[in-house]
């Protein structure tokens, strides 16, 4: 299929050029020869400034678990507008949300909020260096945890950077990033259980914290071996270290999130996405003590936190009705969602004889161009084959069909199996040149 015409789309990129920086101020949305924009959006759908529409198989990049046009999300949206989009006082829906998190995270009895996740995991780090007095944070090689220069260091190493799988390189992923940051981040390579475990004992009295995404999208939507996060959580707390477990994504994996689904019990917990129902949010939560750094009834608190759209009550009362409709039958229907298409594109792949696999749980799947064995960042690495799976997604687009450009899908409560259907059409069709 040829790609739709989009002359709307074409005159606002090139006014959008000429006050942005490439025309762009998103560069994950970014395509050539121009961007396409978005009108509106209706359940599973967008329709564009040239009126085609889109099945929205993302959901602005997994953060619209309802879709668009919630009836339950507007009505709450639509109250606490006419009421007063933010004010310089706290509101009481900011109580109700953090009473909702608590409920469904055991590991979490305290929150502060943030603007976005970036902001929450920044703040998780500043907790675990204050609450520890150490420096060092240790991540996994290619996960992403947002634009936090300590959280994306070595987000986007390569074979000529990243070193020996014993001893990962800190590899910058900004240019100018000062080497002061790269000394205080301690890479770990991910599922690999006695090597991540030697590096950071390694590390010893200086390690803060251990930052970890139980399934990272970057590193191949590979969930963690079991052994692995065990190993994560003993060998924290034998070197008084603090765990971080990132939940921004992954938060959409149950009732309990992804720390409920696999049995981790962490010190920090840092959310965003979902947890606003379409606003923008991020929050960290953890034990009152830990969270006590924050704290400032006694004083000035370990760590001064604020932000002037922190908390608001736009993203507080919309991010209350997502939460009351991810029921666990809601969930029920997000995991069967992504089961089906799991099973619809491996019948694909078999079809057309490609060498394929979909990982992922739940809601939350990503499609390679490989049949061969992914753990980790290196094994996704050195087998994906980026540029094809970046065409595969530029080929859905024309197909009318939303994915991510590393084959990334999050699906919405706003699906039906229909919809699933639909999509996997799309792939049957957008696969033929890959046969």
């Amino acid at each position: 299929m040829s790609a739709p015409a989009t002359p709307n789309s074409e005159k606002l990129y090139a006014r959008a050029r000429e006050v942005m920086p490439g025309g762009n101020t998103r560069t994950t949305v970014y395509r050539k020869p121009h961007q396409i924009y978005a009108w509106r959006g209706d359940g599973c759908r967008i329709t564009d400034v040239d009126c085609h529409v889109r099945i929205d198989a993302l959901g602005n990049f997994t953060s619209l678990i309802h879709g668009y046009g919630n009836r339950q999300i507007l009505e709450a949206a639509t109250r606490q507008l006419e009421a007063g989009t933010c004010f310089g006082m706290p509101t009481e829906s900011e109580i109700r949300l953090s009473e909702i998190l608590c409920d469904r995270l055991p590991s979490v009895e305290q929150l502060r909020y943030t603007n976005s996740g970036t902001e929450a995991v920044m703040n998780a780090i500043k907790a675990a260096r204050a609450y520890t007095g150490r420096p060092k944070i240790a991540k996994c090689e290619g996960a992403y945890h947002g634009t936090y220069d300590p959280a994306e260091t070595s987000q986007d190493a390569s074979p000529a950077t990243w070193g020996d799988i014993d001893r990962p390189g800190s590899v910058p992923t900004a240019k100018g990033t000062p080497q002061g940051v790269l000394d205080d981040v301690v890479v770990i390579p991910f599922n690999n259980t006695p090597v991540a475990e030697a590096i950071l004992r390694a590390s010893g009295n200086s390690l803060a914290a251990v930052l970890v995404d139980v399934m990272p999208n970057r590193a191949g939507l590979v969930p963690a071996k079991p052994e692995y996060l065990a190993m994560l959580r003993r060998v924290t707390r034998e070197l008084g270290a603090l765990l971080i477990l990132d939940e921004v994504i992954t938060f959409r994996l149950g009732y309990n999130g992804a720390q409920g689904r696999f049995d981790i019990d962490p010190d920090f917990t840092t959310l965003g996405k979902i947890i606003g129902g379409g606003f923008a949010i991020g929050a960290i939560g953890g034990r009152a003590e830990v969270m006590s750094v924050f704290d400032p009834s006694k004083g000035p608190p370990a760590v001064p936190h604020g932000g002037t759209f922190s908390a608001n009550p736009m993203s507080m009362s919309a991010g209350i009705a997502a939460l009351e409709e991810l029921t666990p039958a809601a969930f029920q229907k997000l995991e069967a969602l992504g089961d089906r298409f799991d099973q619809g594109i491996r019948a694909c792949f078999a079809r057309h004889r490609i060498k394929g696999q979909v990982t992922g749980l739940g809601s939350l799947r990503r499609v390679h161009l490989t049949d061969a064995p992914l753990s980790d960042y290196r094994s996704t690495f050195a087998a994906d084959g980026a540029a094809r799976v970046s065409a595969l997604a530029k080929a859905l687009f024309d197909e009318g069909v939303i994915i991510a450009g590393n084959g990334l899908m999050a699906f919405s409560t706003a699906m039906e199996d229909a919809d699933i259907d639909e999509i996997v059409r799309a792939f049957d069709r957008a696969l033929l040149p890959f046969s």
